[in-house]
């Protein structure tokens, strides 16, 4: 659990996630979330930003430390696990960066060009296993593009694939200032634009007729579900 160094709160440091993943052991990973969450409440924190549940697709990737594995069906069980265990204490994981986003460099600008087989033998296995398994209550979108679309404003990606063919009940944020543009994202069903979003932008396509009210009323119903979840 990250804290800004102005407060002294110390936090543990566990094993990264590729050290965790090399134990099989997911009664282990189960505990390692469990102990986390308890961290979470301690600090009035609802929603952990983890875990990441790329593929390990390159061994010089800056963010493998945050990944399980190069192997879709061990990320999968590994993070289920944890998910399990981090939303036993009554607070939310995150699974993230889906999808595809298994580089570091030029993330919010990148082009993952992939075959629907590769994808979804390989880059989204983890993640379907973690939403059947787990019921993540929140899911991060990756900066990245997917053959030409970025994640963020993918309907197919977050409707198709995650809500109506996996079952996912949570909500879907973006990832930190991503490239997206506000009223795409919330037409594909991207609940949260973070860190503050574009209202004028939202608005603006209102008036234009490009979103209607409808759409952002079911944004906002999956976060008051997901406010009434969090102890």
């Amino acid at each position: 659990i990250r804290i800004d160094e102005a407060c002294p709160v110390p936090t543990t440091a566990w094993p990264c996630q590729t050290l965790l993943a090399a134990t099989w052991d997911t009664d282990l990973l189960y505990e390692v979330g469990k102990a986390a969450a308890k961290e979470l409440k301690e600090n009035n924190l609802q929603i952990w930003l983890a875990p990441g549940m790329n593929i390990h697709r390159c061994p010089i990737c800056g963010r493998n430390f945050e990944y399980y594995s190069e192997d879709p069906f061990l990320t999968g069980k590994m993070g289920a696990a944890q998910v399990l265990g981090v939303q036993s204490q009554g607070v939310a994981a995150c699974v993230k960066h889906f999808a595809c986003n298994d580089k570091e460099t030029n993330r919010k600008h990148s082009d993952s060009r992939v075959s629907l087989r590769a994808l979804r033998e390989i880059h989204l296995r983890g993640f379907e296993i973690a939403v059947r398994e787990a019921q993540p209550w929140t899911l991060m979108c990756g900066y990245n593009v997917i053959n030409g679309q970025r994640c963020s404003e993918s309907w197919d990606l977050l409707t198709g694939i995650l809500r109506k063919e996996w079952g996912y009940e949570g909500i879907v944020l973006s990832d930190w200032w991503d490239r997206s543009e506000h009223y795409k994202q919330i037409l594909a069903g991207d609940d949260v634009k973070m860190p503050t979003g574009f209202p004028d932008r939202v608005k603006m396509a209102i008036e234009l007729g490009a979103l209607n009210r409808s759409d952002l009323e079911k944004c906002a119903a999956r976060v008051l579900t997901l406010i009434c979840r969090l102890d």
